[in-house]
């Protein structure tokens, strides 16, 4: 029986073809070994990369290595990226896209929420970036799409339906939770948020129209009146190639085969041919296994 207090943090950022900026990442949470990366997934074409780090969690008191190694790479990735050099075909709001903090086992959501909190803070007072906080971590527990949609996260500024440069105002639509009210060219800015695991499943369709797609993409999410608690939106990833990208909020209800079916019914009414998805990060149970794995090897 499993009687650690395991969580993970999931940290998104604006950046794949850099190598140089993502070593000195990976160095910078290597500094806290008790708080390791367990997956990353890279995508070049979207220019964007997830890290998974997991980690013990003790008593909110208590110092944190999860939320120590976290904010360390953060601060490195403002140092090594520049956002108003970056482009690709994922919408993004900050150089640090997006932190989600979730519980793994043998701890509640108020408890990743409070170290979410604390890590918002940090960024915003140490760091010098407007934070906003959604979820668990956000008093009204505000969800992450309401926030990205008041900020303007899902429109394209660039032809091919690309994200290129910072952003386009100084000024924010929405005063941020931590940190200065304005926007940083260079930085962007971060949100931090805490919920109950979420996977996240894109499907690739072969095709160029992307008015298909994203058509495609809005019956299939729970918001078009299609899978339940499905948030999805139609993405260019290449020549010929446009994915429906998928985060499953409750995948006890939908998991990505249910979204996989439901995708390519749609796609076939439109003579379009679809290819198998994939899931951006191991699932919560291989994440654990995983940790457990390399906690043990590093004990001996």
């Amino acid at each position: 029986m499993l009687k650690q207090m395991l969580a993970c943090c999931k940290v998104y950022i604006s950046e794949s073809r850099n190598r140089v900026a993502l070593e000195a990442i990976e160095s910078a949470a290597k500094l806290f070994p008790e708080a390791p990366i367990i997956n990353k997934f890279e995508d070049a074409t979207y220019n964007r990369v997830g890290y998974t780090l997991v980690s013990e969690m003790g008593p909110a008191s208590v110092s944190c290595p999860l939320k120590n190694a976290v904010l360390e790479t953060v601060k490195v990735a403002f140092q090594a990226i520049d956002l108003e050099r970056h482009c690709g075909s994922h919408p993004r709001l900050g150089v640090v896209d997006h932190i989600c903090f979730h519980p793994l086992a043998g701890i509640s959501l108020d408890h990743v929420a409070g170290t979410a909190k604390s890590l918002a803070a940090d960024v915003g007072s140490r760091l010098q970036v407007a934070t906003f906080l959604y979820g668990a971590a956000h008093h009204e527990g505000r969800s992450l799409d309401s926030i990205r949609r008041e900020l303007g996260y899902f429109k394209p500024n660039a032809i091919g339906h690309q994200w290129v440069g910072g952003p386009q105002s100084e000024i924010l639509q929405v005063n941020p939770d931590e940190g200065p009210p304005r926007a940083v060219q260079k930085k962007g800015v971060v949100v931090v948020g805490a919920t109950q695991w979420v996977d996240n499943y894109n499907v690739p369709i072969f095709t160029d129209d992307m008015a298909a797609v994203q058509k495609i993409a809005k019956r299939v999410s729970g918001r078009g009146g299609g899978l339940p608690s499905v948030q999805s939106m139609a993405l260019a990833h290449g020549k010929g190639i446009i994915e429906v990208a998928c985060n499953l909020l409750d995948t006890s209800k939908v998991g990505g085969a249910e979204v996989q079916l439901e995708v390519e019914r749609l796609a076939r009414e439109q003579g379009m041919d679809v290819g198998e998805g994939y899931y951006t990060d191991l699932s919560r149970d291989k994440i654990i296994e995983s940790y457990l794995k390399l906690a043990d090897h590093s004990a001996h």
